[in-house]
């Protein structure tokens, strides 16, 4: 399927961006020429894909097509129980309606913003414990996701009888799109499993992070897609996931369990927040899309396909000299937007100060992943500035060509170009109390 995109003025887009209080998230689409906001739910379907949804059963409970779906995940993550959500959030609120309470300490790699936010809103606490290489983009290293296993440890013991399950993140989102590897998720899940605490693995492009250990990895290399993506479950306890990213559809999501307590006690939380534990929130045909593209995203050439096109990107931003977390991730480029807009201040937001500059070049939506997606602090209410602070260049599977990816490319130079001439960023004028990042208003300083 294709749609126009329609090329707009400065002035327009100078309206547009006051118009949204400089959140480009409230930008209405044809607003925006390129966009990179994310890689969830805007990857384009297949003609299989297409075809299995004539096919959906739409019966209220044991509609075919959930079992063709369950079917599909118990294969990819040797998980026997499986309850569909309408997408990843939705499977974290239902299972983490169960097992967070109020003082849990819930360590992870590095939280993405809907995982910390649902561990906050039930008054516990979210502990980062990603490898210190992830901090440093310039550094090129295979497996920038991997968990410290000296940091969680230390959680752990800090925290006995506090830690209802860690959470492993494959790929790591919110250290620039970073891969996990075999050794690491292995080494993870045992150490847990020794303080007797389970392991949830966030699933969303669990196929991006299995291309990376094929190719990146020892020992992996003649081993498919579908038998790594195996592997890498086979000692954890549960995964959610969002399907709108490895699945590749528009909607959709899961929770995968070995615990039949745990499959059990969701199903209480299922039923009023999703709908029914066989449809969980969607249709019949979006259960089959879900479970076509799960089987065809779990292809060694789907995968090298779409992660090549990031690589592209990467080429071009190499060129022009601008910084980005290295290497190139799998669903998207992270500018390293501290190391362009070098005047201007954390408290003033420079990676999403550079998120308006994209769009007023080039009419280019990108997304902010860093101080402003950080959020407060629960308890003191101060900014968190001590992690990275990105442009998120999310590219949308199968939808856009190599040569969108170097209009990108130019705009983005041409900003760099001129970023000794941006001395000043934002301010916020409105924000709500928990992921703040989505509705934020506000002001250019």
């Amino acid at each position: 399927m294709v749609e126009p995109i329609r090329k707009s003025t400065r002035e327009e887009r100078e309206q547009w961006l006051r118009e949204a209080h400089y959140n480009v998230f409230q930008l209405k689409s044809e607003q925006v020429y390129i966009d990179l906001l994310t890689d969830s739910g805007t990857g384009a379907m297949s003609d299989r894909q297409w075809s299995a949804m004539m096919l959906g059963d739409e019966s209220y409970a044991g509609a075919t097509s959930f079992y063709r779906f369950e079917r599909m995940v118990q294969t990819l993550l040797g998980m026997p129980y499986v309850i569909p959500t309408h997408q990843g959030r939705a499977a974290e609120n239902v299972l983490f309606s169960l097992l967070v309470k109020e003082g849990h300490v819930v360590p992870g790699n590095a939280h993405f913003d809907t995982t910390k936010g649902h561990i906050e809103a039930r008054k516990a606490k979210a502990v980062d414990v990603t490898c210190d290489e992830a901090h440093d983009t310039q550094l090129e290293v295979p497996f920038k996701g991997n968990v410290s296993l000296e940091k969680l440890e230390k959680v752990l013991i800090a925290n006995k009888g506090k830690v209802p399950f860690m959470v492993l993140t494959v790929t790591n989102n919110t250290v620039g799109g970073q891969p996990v590897s075999m050794a690491n998720i292995k080494a993870t899940c045992q150490l847990c499993h020794q303080y007797g605490i389970p392991v949830i693995m966030d699933s969303a492009r669990f196929a991006e992070n299995a291309y990376f250990i094929k190719t990146r990895e020892e020992g992996f290399a003649d081993k498919t897609i579908k038998e790594i993506a195996l592997e890498m479950f086979a000692e954890a306890d549960a995964a959610t996931m969002s399907a709108k990213k490895d699945a590749i559809v528009n909607m959709g999501g899961f929770i995968a369990t070995r615990r039949k307590e745990w499959y059990d006690g969701t199903k209480a939380f299922c039923i009023p927040f999703e709908g029914y534990v066989t449809y969980g929130g969607l249709n019949g045909r979006d259960l089959n899309a879900i479970a076509q593209g799960l089987d065809e995203n779990t292809e060694f050439d789907m995968l090298d396909t779409r992660i090549r096109q990031v690589r592209h990107l990467a080429a071009r931003l190499d060129e022009y000299g601008i910084p980005y977390q290295r290497p190139a991730g799998g669903h998207a480029i992270f500018v390293d937007a501290d190391k362009v807009l070098t005047h201007v201040p954390k408290e003033e937001f420079p990676a999403q100060t550079l998120t308006c500059e994209l769009y007023l070049e080039a009419g280019v939506r990108a997304c902010e992943i860093g101080y402003m997606l950080a959020d407060r602090d629960p308890v003191t209410r101060e900014n968190r500035f001590n992690g990275l602070d990105l442009l998120r260049l999310a590219i949308p599977r199968r939808v856009y060509t190599n040569n969108h990816m170097d209009v990108v490319a130019a705009a983005l130079k041409n900003v760099f170009d001129r970023r000794e001439q941006v001395t000043r960023g934002v301010a916020i004028e409105w924000e709500a109390p928990l992921m703040r990042h989505f509705t934020v208003q506000l002001r250019r300083l």
